[in-house]
């Protein structure tokens, strides 16, 4: 990404205390308000920072002069990642090389450096170096054997490949002061260096041997009169188990904790009625198990919230740096947030959040739990089909546990989290019950107070949970839920949403998740819009993440084999070989069209997209011909549409017999099933263009449900088609002018480059598409393109 930073130019100084970072190792510091913005200004302007760690002396070694407070000798820190931290900044660095501060000057309060490099002197072959490796890990080994856990400690000390990154892993951890640490950063010569560490590990094996055996000399003074003590008193607790007694101590801790729980009255009655069953029947009792698993559960959740106040600057600031785009949608979250501030005492509403697969749903919710400073639970709905799952099983059967809800409750040990209840259009109906008709008395503000689990068998108070759903489909939520929830549409991303979107922060968590940094791979502006364009179809941004992460195994494979240079710069010209043939190919304008021939607007899962109709026709006796995989809606829309051309067009259009020829519409990608109303304007006008003869400007797309009364009614997706007309290179859509108020929703900059034209009926549609007047006859156009069936010559 950038080549070696010259050290002989100024660089910001970053104290370290208490801390001397070695070369070749990663670290991360704390630094102030002011070293941290400086080190984000100089990352945002070309991309990278460098900075100059010093480690500071100790109080009694420090003069007045602040340069002379720190040692010259320190690290050139290559800054890979900084991010607010309660006091400052917490900044995620490389030490790169050793270097010296030739001098010191101080500005704008900040400490800035002039270095230059320390090399080592090699005076140590590859042989010895391997020998020193052995000594070193052998050293680690025998020092770590003297503690638990030392596997943790030594596994990655056995993968290093140098001493160096063994002295940086493990210096931090070992009892020696800053002035000996500094001390063995600045020794040059390899060989000294590697034997200086190598001692200071040797000595401090040997100071905690003669630690053990003074300890244990101390232990056999132990007078024989304690120990017997100690093995009698174990020796009864023993006794104890073996007849029975545990059960009375663990009844007495239950009724403690009871006494002392913040539970409601009416479960404390519940709870000690329990305990008194539990009490009558005996530890040896066949439901002892399942009334303590009881009484745990009561214990563990929480029957009382902390109220915290609402920050709503903070919340807008947290979904602003958490998400790009989405604006209508965080307006309405800050809103909603603002409503729970005001009225302290209820949630209010249940947000459903509907929008397409890798639109940011289930991120939003957490980005609202960060905001909000709340326990984040989530629970996956999808594929659930037994009501007991939300409710719980009553306690009478074997193995029973309660719902998800209270499950979800427990987890989250605060009685206001912020509850995401996944999926929830996929709940399914089996001979189990019906799991959404369960979730009726949890998502309605007036009952959930008062919530009914099996298991529990008390009322818990929901009231205080923010519950967020969400779906990609509100065909399959019942009625009477979706009446529950406010309901909040987020829909696809534009292309510079997703551009953003992979700049700031799907690429930075690539290189995370694949152990790679910027100074391993950059791609390129060209490329990430390459990869949107040609090897993504959808509405959010998931496959964009999956085609990122196939290009940092890509080069994650190369950095390994070392067979390539770094940085690797991923150009567009690059991708044919990391991902393959291009494996989306939109459609776009035409540049002519034939009579018949018209371009509508679709609305998919995945976005918009626009869609040819094409209509012939040919000698017969009426037949409407209809192919294309098009649903009933579709084809009602067709046979409107049919009706509309017959009786306006028939009386005015010559040289066409309706009853002497037959019809076929045609719409391509016939392998792709389409239904809906909102072709029905496309419909008409195909079968317009082909009576007329007329061709329709392959540039203008339209959309929109017509009647049999000839009146053009609104239909819904306009954003997206608008977005996928401006994609293919249209540059007028028609739309119901009742749509018009929804073209806010569009993109400013997509607004400019379309002209939009809106219609109230056919006769509107016929003058701005085909330039069609209906107060006298149509004449057939001549052109070369115009076909009659003979029997009409």
């Amino acid at each position: 990404m950038h080549s070696q930073p010259d050290t002989s130019k100024e660089h910001i100084v970053i104290p370290l205390f208490e801390t001397v970072v070695y070369p070749e190792t990663r670290t991360k510091l704390q630094v102030e308000t002011a070293i941290g913005e400086a080190l984000i200004a100089a990352m945002k302007s070309d991309g990278s920072a460098y900075a100059v760690g010093l480690t500071a002396k100790s109080e009694a070694e420090t003069p007045g002069d602040p340069g002379d407070a720190l040692y010259s000798t320190g690290n050139l820190l290559a800054i890979a990642h900084v991010q607010p931290a309660d006091d400052g900044y917490l900044v995620f660095a490389h030490a790169t090389r050793r270097v010296k501060a030739v001098t010191l000057s101080e500005r704008d309060g900040l400490l800035y450096a002039v270095c230059e490099p320390l090399p080592d002197v090699p005076d140590l072959d590859e042989g010895g170096r391997a020998q020193m490796l052995a000594n070193v890990k052998a050293a680690v080994h025998d020092l770590s054997g003297n503690f638990q856990g030392s596997e943790q400690f030594t596994r990655p000390v056995d993968r290093m490949e140098s001493v160096d990154q063994i002295m940086g892993f493990v210096m931090p951890f070992l009892p020696i002061g800053v002035a000996e640490k500094q001390s063995l950063l600045e020794i040059i010569s390899t060989r000294e260096r590697y034997t200086a560490f190598l001692r200071i590990l040797v000595n401090l094996n040997e100071s905690i041997n003669l630690r053990i055996e003074v300890a244990k000399k101390a232990n056999e003074k132990v007078g024989k009169a304690n120990r017997e003590a100690m093995l009698r008193e174990q020796l009864r607790v023993i006794q104890d188990e073996l007849n029975g007694c545990e059960g009375s101590s663990g009844e007495e801790n239950y009724r403690e904790r009871i006494e002392r729980s913040t539970m409601p009255e009416e479960v404390r009655k519940k709870a000690l009625a329990e305990l008194k069953k539990l009490e009558s029947g005996g530890s040896q009792h066949h439901e002892s198990q399942g009334i303590r698993n009881y009484l745990d559960l009561l214990l563990d959740l929480p029957w009382t919230v902390e109220k915290k106040s609402i920050d709503i600057e903070e919340a807008r600031r947290v979904l602003e740096s958490n998400h790009n785009g989405l604006e209508k949608v965080k307006e309405r979250i800050v809103q909603h947030l603002a409503v729970m501030k005001l009225k302290e005492e209820k949630q209010g509403s249940i947000l459903l959040f509907a929008g397409p697969p890798g639109t940011g749903k289930t991120s939003l919710g957490r980005s609202i739990a960060d905001a909000l400073g709340r326990e984040y639970v989530r629970i996956s709905l999808g594929g659930v089909k037994d009501e007991a799952e939300i409710r719980g099983h009553r306690r009478t059967y074997v193995g029973s546990l309660p719902g998800r809800i209270i499950q979800g409750m427990k987890r989250a040990g605060a009685k206001n989290p912020v509850f995401i209840l996944d999926e929830v259009d996929k709940l399914a109906v089996s001979y189990s019950g019906d799991p959404a008709s369960a979730l009726l008395e949890v998502l309605d503000p007036e009952q959930n107070s008062t919530f009914s689990d099996h298991y529990l068998e008390v009322p818990y108070d929901l009231s205080d949970v923010l519950f967020i759903a969400t779906a990609n489909s509100l065909a399959t939520i019942p009625a009477p839920l979706l009446d529950r929830m406010e309901l909040i549409e987020i829909s696809g991303y534009t292309k510079n949403e997703k551009f953003a979107i992979a700049k700031d922060h799907l690429l930075p968590e690539t290189l995370e998740e694949h152990g790679l940094t910027a100074d391993h791979l950059q791609v390129e502006d060209e490329a990430v819009s390459a990869i949107i364009d040609r090897y993504t179809r959808e509405a959010g941004v998931r496959t964009l993440k999956k085609q990122l992460a196939r290009i940092a195994r890509y080069v994650s494979a190369k950095v390994v084999s070392e067979t390539v240079d770094l940085p690797v710069v991923v150009t567009a010209e690059m991708l044919p070989e990391i991902l393959g043939r291009e494996t989306v190919r939109p459609d776009v304008a035409r540049k002519e069209n034939q009579p018949g021939v018209v371009t509508g607007l679709a609305w998919t899962p995945v976005g918009g997209d626009i869609l040819f109709i094409e209509g012939t026709f040919m000698p017969g006796k009426g037949k409407l011909t209809l192919t294309g995989q098009l649903g009933d809606v579709m084809k009602e829309s067709a046979q409107i549409s049919l009706s509309l051309i017959r009786s306006r067009l028939a009386a005015t259009t010559t040289g066409f017999d309706f009853f002497a020829s037959d019809v076929h519409i045609h719409v391509p990608a016939g392998a792709t099933p389409k239904d809906g109303p909102s072709a029905g304007v496309t419909l008409f006008t195909a079968l317009a263009s082909l009576v007329t003869g007329r061709t329709v400007d392959p540039t203008v797309a339209m959309t929109g449900e017509v009647t049999l009364s000839g009146a053009v009614l609104p239909v819904g997706g306009i954003k997206e088609k608008v977005l996928a007309a401006h994609r293919a290179g249209i540059r007028t859509v028609i739309l119901p002018r009742e749509n018009e108020r929804d073209l806010e929703d569009v993109p400013e900059d997509v607004r400019r480059d379309l002209a939009f034209v809106t219609v109230e009926t056919i006769e509107d549609v016929l003058r701005e598409a085909l330039g069609v007047e209906l107060h006298g006859p149509v004449l057939p156009y001549a052109g070369k393109n115009r076909c009659v069936p003979a029997h009409n010559l």
